[in-house]
Parts: structure tokens; sequence; C-alpha cells
């Protein structure tokens, strides 16, 4: 098991390393600490964003294209609805479907696991 108190790749010994260590080499085994802890995990969350961005924008997509074909199809065969003073009801069924919709998917996101980390 490695030792925490020192930096990696320091060899010395930690009583002979505080006797002589500077401002600028404090300063640098922070810069050091900080790219580790902050570039190793974002490296990781930029695929995950990636995916997720893709994944999204493909859902997108598709379920706009499902939700025109509803209004297209509801304005067809229901053609009283499609003319007249009731012509706005078409947009009105394909936009409550469209927030049932809604409603469903973000009822499916599980909170407590987006800020897990994979194991």
């Amino acid at each position: 098991m490695a030792d925490r108190t020192r930096p990696i790749g320091e060899t010395r010994p930690l009583r002979d390393r505080r006797e002589d260590t500077s401002f600028g080499e404090v300063l640098e085994y922070v810069k050091l600490y900080a790219k580790q802890e902050t570039v190793g995990p974002l490296r990781g969350a930029g695929r995950w964003i990636a995916f997720g961005a893709a994944a999204a924008v493909a859902m997108g997509l598709g379920l706009m294209m499902i939700l025109l074909g509803l209004l297209r199809l509801v304005q067809t065969e229901l053609d009283r609805l499609a003319r007249g003073s009731l012509s706005w009801a078409p947009y009105a069924i394909v936009l409550v479907i469209t927030v049932a919709l809604l409603a469903v998917t973000l009822t499916r996101i599980k909170k407590s696991t987006l800020n897990n980390e994979p194991n």
C-alpha cells in the first residue's frame, strides 16, 4: 500500500523533504494534486456526456417524428376536428400525449444513480 503523505514519484524520506520544501515546491505539489483529482474524473465524464447527448438527440428526433405522424393521423382520420372551429383539437391531443410522455420520462430518472461512479 502506498504512503498517502508523499506525492507521486517522491522517494525522499518525509522528514528530509520538510526541511527544504519551498513555496514553489508546495505550489507544484498542489497543482499536481489538482490535476490528478480533476482531469482523471473529467475524462470519464466526457465520454458519459457524449453518449448521453447522442442518445438524447436520437431519441428527441425519433419522438418528434412519431408525434408529427400522430398529429397528421389525427388530422386525417378525424376530419371533423381538422376543419372549422375545432381545428386546434388535434394539436391539443398531441400536446397532451407529449406532456404524458415527458412525465413518464421524468419519473424514470433515478436521481440516486446520477452521481455514482462506475465500478
